[in-house]
């Protein structure tokens, strides 16, 4: 019996070390080859991806409940927040319109972490894809009931991806405060992990 229950737990620790491995932006990656409007856009959500990534991983139940206050919103408050402009990113770069209200309580913190990220995935693919000068024409848009509201995409950069960087860091902060620091080699100015 008790073999049977450490190989199930290995297989369980194998499969979430899998699952994890999979996920985007562990490191930024390579250069773009030239500067665009595109590129710059790769650029900063995937350094938005790599801080995420390693900003909300391995977080504990403990650093989940954390609030700094009893008005403010707590961690798990605050990925929910981050999910939601991931999919506002991803839906941007994609020319789709965002639905609201949205309603992301049901979601587990796997669930949100990885969704989160492979939004933001989705959202580099879609640029890489683009003919340059191409995101000029995409709007930010959202939909209450059946009125859509559309902005210029400039709103994207000072909107949810700014937004998003700075929840991010409020992550840190909050981990930091719960006695779960940020990994000590993430290098968020080189964009990958030091040796």
């Amino acid at each position: 019996m008790k073999k049977v229950v450490l190989a199930s737990l290995f297989m369980l620790n194998f499969s979430q070390a899998q699952e994890e491995a999979a996920l985007p932006f562990e490191t930024i990656g390579d250069y773009p080859d030239s500067y665009s409007s595109e590129t710059v856009l790769i650029r900063l959500i995937a350094g938005l991806g790599y801080r995420y990534h390693w900003a909300s991983k391995e977080l504990r139940s403990e650093d989940l409940v954390y609030r700094p206050s009893e008005a403010a919103q707590s961690m798990r408050q605050t990925l929910e927040h981050l999910y939601g402009l991931a999919e506002t990113i991803r839906n941007g770069s994609l020319n789709q319109v965002n639905k609201r209200p949205q309603d992301f309580t049901q979601m587990t913190y796997t669930e949100l972490r990885k969704g989160t990220l492979l939004f933001l995935q989705e959202a580099v693919n879609a640029l890489e894809k683009m003919p340059p000068q191409a995101i000029g024409t995409h709007q930010v848009q959202f939909q209450r009931s059946e009125k859509i509201t559309a902005f210029p995409y400039w709103h994207m950069i000072n909107g949810p991806i700014s937004d998003a960087l700075y929840h991010t860091g409020q992550i840190v902060s909050f981990r930091r405060t719960t006695g779960n620091p940020l990994h000590p080699k993430v290098n968020v100015f080189m964009g990958k992990n030091k040796p």
